[in-house]
């Protein structure tokens, strides 16, 4: 059975970066912060950046060069 945290891994090694609304849109996920999470416990080395857009700020998951 294939995980949010499996598609999350996934998603960013092919495009480099997510943000919340890409993974609610493609996978469903509403709570990509706790995946990254559990990624990042996982070894995972990812870098958040902030946005903002229309006054409203959010995280973008990216993986670190």
């Amino acid at each position: 059975m294939v995980t949010q945290r499996d598609l999350i891994a996934s998603h960013l090694a092919r495009f480099d970066s997510i943000t919340p609304l890409e993974a609610l849109t493609r996978y469903g996920v509403m709570r990509l912060a706790a995946r990254i999470a559990e990624l990042r416990e996982d070894g995972m080395s990812i870098v958040t950046d902030t946005r903002v857009e229309n006054g409203r700020r959010y995280g973008s998951y990216r993986l670190a060069q």
